[in-house]
């Protein structure tokens, strides 16, 4: 008689396990994009550690780390109507993305750029609910104001370090009042000096002559970068850098090198072409490798 409860026991929680893992698939297979132009070819990793070559009109995930090769520009249109245009050689992963036009109070935008650079559109989920869009890099956060803006993490790599070390030192010295050669240790540079100093600093290996770090520019709009050094806004026609995750983000007072150069096709209303010579099949088959 006891073995009848026990089997019913078990059937619920078999129940309850297979609804879990349908709502953990439904989740995970969430539509929040559809690639609207291509130069070159554009991956899409999966959670699952699959990953997909993805083609023009092709469908992008929540979950998806999105990889730009050598050469390719990739733009994205989201479900709120919002773009997000990759560079070449950049990773962005949709952590998060929820949109429903009836249902404001359900946004939600999470991006996470872990190389590379971009360019981002604000769409209505920016407009109505701008606290609810974050966009995490290796140095900062990015927070918007209904705004278009470019970003470009450059990544540390042994000889920009090295350079790095080198730029520091010689700002130290242009920024102390002492002679160096009547001092072994300089005055430091106050904090929000010392970057500018570097981000302009000419001649760097690495991201075309710039030390490692985070650079943005405002086209319209404002953004604020919001790290554990501190909070900065930037406005339209600014150009702001925070070369870690304890400098404080600084105003700059030019452009210190920032490029964004997609195909002329990838203009508003190309959405059926693509930067490349070749025109896309709207019948496309992806690719997927494991």
């Amino acid at each position: 008689m006891r073995s009848q409860p026990q089997r019913c026991i078990a059937t619920k929680a078999l129940l309850f396990m297979a609804a879990l893992l349908l709502a953990a698939q439904a989740w995970a297979a969430q539509v929040v994009g559809t690639v609207m132009n291509l130069s070159g070819p554009l991956l899409a990793k999966k959670a699952d550690g699959s990953a997909k070559v993805l083609s023009v009109k092709s469908s992008v995930e929540q979950g998806d780390t999105l990889v730009s090769e050598k050469g390719t520009y990739a733009r994205i249109k989201f479900i709120d109507n919002s773009e997000i245009t990759l560079r070449p050689n950049s990773q962005l992963k949709i952590d998060d993305f929820s949109f429903e036009e009836d249902k404001p109070e359900k946004d939600s935008a999470a991006f996470n750029l872990v190389k590379g650079g971009l360019r981002a559109v604000t769409g209505t989920l920016g407009k109505r609910n701008k606290e609810k869009f974050g966009m995490n890099t290796p140095t900062a956060t990015i927070g918007i104001r209904g705004t278009i803006f470019i970003a470009e993490y450059i990544a540390p790599d042994e000889e920009a370090v090295a350079a790095y070390r080198m730029a520091s030192m010689a700002a130290l010295h242009a920024g102390s009042n002492i002679d160096a050669s009547m001092s072994d240790a300089p005055m430091p540079v106050p904090l929000q000096v010392l970057p500018l100093k570097l981000a302009q600093a000419p001649g760097l290996p690495g991201g075309g002559g710039r030390p490692p770090g985070l650079y943005v520019q405002v086209l319209d709009g404002m953004i604020s970068l919001s790290n554990r050094g501190g909070s900065q806004n930037f406005a339209a026609g600014q150009f702001g850098y925070t070369a870690s995750v304890v400098q404080p983000p600084v105003v700059l007072p030019q452009n210190p090198g920032i490029r964004f150069t997609p195909p002329p096709a990838f203009s508003a209303g190309s959405d059926t072409q693509t930067g490349s010579s070749q025109p896309a099949k709207s019948d496309a088959v992806d690719c997927e490798v494991r």
